[in-house]
């Protein structure tokens, strides 16, 4: 069994805190996201879908900048959240989230709007011609259809969130029990003396969540092909 220390128990926790609030966040947001990009033609589609899925190519360290520019306390957008509602992003846990949530958001993007695309048409119309609302044909019909999809999202953005680095380091720093995740942890310890058996443990639970992440989004997955074979 693993015999973690406060600081290596306190890298655990906040992790699992940062990914749980940047999946929760980034979930109503992603939908409507991948709704928009599966069943709407607009002007500047094809750009906004690029900038959607930007963090996924471009380094993490550039996000982490962008956001500190925007978002920190003298930033366009934080200056204005500071001033007007007290709210401080950068070099807080909430930032932390934040930038785990931005990173991971294109993985939860882009499985909701597979799974949108897989939906027969078919069915919501014919709800449809029944008098179905809209709203109404989507909770009833489109969502319980999507549903392993919104799943396999939220798994992958949470393992995701889970091992992010350099988005968070370079937008809220390493503060020990603020925002000091389980990678940020990591790279700490193997540039401390003796720190060595810390990082052996953090990377095997680092492994752990990863490896169980996989295998959830997989028997999903796997379940979902089952059921369009139905």
């Amino acid at each position: 069994m693993l015999n973690l220390d406060t600081i290596e128990k306190e890298a655990l926790m906040l992790s699992l805190r940062v990914a749980f609030w940047s999946v929760t966040i980034c979930l109503p947001v992603a939908l409507a996201t991948a709704w928009l990009l599966a069943r709407q033609k607009f002007f500047g589609k094809l750009l906004f879908d690029a900038l959607v899925h930007l963090p996924l190519v471009v380094p993490p360290v550039v996000v982490g900048y962008i956001l500190l520019v925007s978002f920190g306390r003298n930033g366009f957008v934080g200056s204005f959240l500071f001033e007007n509602f007290g709210i401080s992003l950068a070099f807080s846990w909430r930032g932390a989230a934040f930038a785990a949530g931005v990173m991971s958001f294109p993985l939860m993007v882009r499985a909701i709007r597979l799974s949108l695309e897989s939906v027969d048409s078919g069915l919501e119309e014919a709800a449809k011609t029944l008098g179905a609302s809209n709203v109404w044909v989507f909770i009833t019909i489109t969502l319980p259809l999507i549903l392993p999809g919104i799943i396999t999202g939220i798994v992958l953005a949470f393992a995701r969130s889970l091992g992010e680095f350099g988005a968070t380091i370079t937008f809220v720093s390493n503060i020990p029990g603020e925002t000091r995740t389980i990678p940020i942890a990591l790279y700490t310890l193997i540039q401390t003396p003796e720190g060595e058996v810390g990082a052996i443990r953090l990377v095997i639970i680092a492994v752990l969540l990863a490896l169980g992440a996989l295998v959830i989004s997989e028997l999903l997955a796997r379940r979902m092909r089952r059921r369009e074979r139905l």
